[in-house]
């Protein structure tokens, strides 16, 4: 079976969060059973004969056990195309989630039968809940243009259902199940727009989903757009949109409930195409190019979900929206920009835009947010790849707290995440300017590219502030393959979870909720609330 038939089975289906369904017979209802291999031997055929039988019987199960070596994950049919087993990498590296969730995604995209109403049974430790359900949420994209989808009538439902092993196994409670529904929607929603090309999703369309998520939790957006950006100063997001037909905006949700201790700004970089500009990407680079917005999507989807389950904190999510188009208008080298931050940025490379957005919106954050915790999340650097690789973000921290919580952040939540270097004292020369204050780009592009390209955007708020700043590079891990992942939707929910009122989320969160989070070495009573993980 080709990954293409794969995913085209997974488009437009309703996933659903459920407890034990009770009986129902393989060919009414096609099952996929996946866990680790010591997981499911601990199952008792009790747990699962009621999906399986008569077609199944113990003996045919326990065979099918028997047969699997994961190396790293292997699979066997039950009965037919119907029923499966999958079993997934019985162990994992310090740097890979103990989920093993990006194998568990790619094991319900190839392994579970085809139908209109099917089910995935999930056997995990309850530690692994929130990844697991992620990470098969993950599979399920909604956006597809093919004929043969506009033309499908029939209603296609995925149920997923956990069975738990190990310590604190009792059942899923109700209110996890809504958690992983929030997430597994976040996650939906940011991989549906960056899946979708710029003819139909440009700002116009971007502000639409920015105002629909608004409207369904009761917040109202605060947008500037075309000429009032140039007019209040947004030079970086104006100068980078506006050769475009659909003109560029910067929006704003925000979340400020009764009870709030601090204020979290998530600024995301929305270049919904990027042709390079005038420093145009040549034919083989360009495609693609829609998922540049995949930042900004992943904090829609993760922002959505956060409050809908509860945030007790003041949060604001910035998104910076642009299309970098080519026209008799459009930035040239050599043109020079004043930032909403009040520096000026000499522009030696127009395709390096993304840090220009979000300087804009990271200052704005910090001056008009009062922000005391920024995290910017951008595809921002084809050297993110290069890095830290196709699975893992690329994180920069003025903090070695929040570099360690990102990294836990990750591994809790299936979103992997790597630091890069932080040291500006050696790197930030890379932008020095004659005529302004920086360059956009670096002079050496061998010199640590991806942590200069953050560096950058951290300048507009400045390397002494006394907040908390968090660079989130996702350009790598925002797609496999020709779909979008959905990611960091999962590792921001993880990441601020002790902002939240969710249990699972709670559970999830870089420190335990036991912990107190607010000592730091400053001794500064008013940075150690400032700095503390949430």
């Amino acid at each position: 079976r080709t990954l293409g038939r794969s995913l085209g089975k997974m488009a437009g289906v309703e996933l659903r969060f459920g407890a034990a369904s009770g009986q129902s017979e393989p060919p009414s209802r096609p099952l996929l059973i996946v866990g680790q291999l010591g997981h499911l031997q601990k199952l008792r055929w009790e747990e699962v004969s009621g999906k399986l039988l008569p077609q199944v019987t113990e003996e045919a199960w326990q065979t099918a056990l028997g047969t699997l070596n994961p190396n790293p994950t292997d699979n066997c049919p039950l009965y037919l195309t119907y029923a499966s087993v999958a079993a997934l990498p019985s162990r994992v590296s310090r740097h890979n989630s103990p989920s093993a969730a990006t194998f568990l995604t790619r094991l319900v995209r190839s392994c579970l039968p085809g139908g209109v109403n099917r089910c995935v049974m999930m056997v995990c430790e309850r530690s692994d809940v929130f990844a697991s359900g992620c990470a098969i949420a993950r599979a399920f994209p909604l956006f597809s243009r093919r004929s043969s989808a506009s033309r499908r009538t029939d209603k296609r439902v995925v149920t997923v259902e956990f069975l738990l092993v190990g310590q604190n196994n009792g059942p899923i409670e109700e209110a996890t199940l809504e958690c992983l529904a929030s997430a597994a929607d976040g996650i939906r929603l940011a991989a549906r727009i960056v899946d979708t090309p710029c003819n139909e999703m440009n700002t116009d369309t971007f502000l639409e989903e920015i105002k629909m998520v608004g409207k369904a939790l009761g917040i109202v957006p605060t947008i500037i757009r075309g000429e009032e950006l140039k007019d209040q100063g947004f030079g970086g997001i104006y100068g980078v949109g506006k050769a475009a037909v659909s003109p560029p905006a910067l929006a704003v949700l925000s979340h400020s409930p009764e009870g709030a201790t601090q204020t979290i700004a998530w600024v995301g970089k929305g270049i919904v195409y990027d042709t390079g500009g005038l420093s145009i990407k040549g034919k083989t680079t360009m495609p693609g190019m829609k998922r540049d917005c995949g930042g900004a999507a992943a904090i829609l989807g993760a922002f959505k979900a956060a409050v809908k389950q509860g945030f007790k904190d003041n949060l604001h999510a910035v998104f910076c929206l642009a299309e970098n188009a080519v026209g008799p208008s459009a930035t040239r080298p050599d043109d020079i920009h004043q930032m909403y931050s009040g520096k000026t940025v000499e522009i030696n490379n127009t395709d390096a835009e993304g840090r220009l957005v979000l300087a804009d919106g990271v200052a704005y954050a910090s001056k008009d947010l009062g922000a005391d915790i920024i995290l910017d999340m951008a595809t921002l650097t084809g050297a993110q790849g290069v890095c830290t690789g196709k699975h893992h973000a690329a994180v920069l921290c003025n903090t070695e707290e929040w570099e360690v919580a990102c990294v836990k952040a990750g591994r809790s939540s299936g979103d992997l995440a790597h630091p890069l270097v932080y040291c500006p004292e050696l790197h930030f020369s890379e932008f020095t300017s004659a005529v302004a204050d920086m360059k956009n780009s670096v002079a050496d592009r061998d010199n640590a590219q991806s942590s200069c390209a953050g560096l950058f955007i951290g300048a507009h708020i400045g390397f002494d502030w006394p907040g908390v700043w968090v660079h989130v590079d996702i350009a790598s891990p925002v797609h496999t393959g020709e779909r979008a992942t959905g990611f960091g939707v999962a590792f921001l929910l993880a990441l601020f979870g002790r902002a939240s009122k969710d249990t699972m989320l709670n559970l999830v969160s870089p420190l335990g909720a036991g912990t107190d989070h607010t000592a730091t070495s400053e001794g500064d009573g008013n940075l150690s609330k400032r700095r503390r993980l949430v």
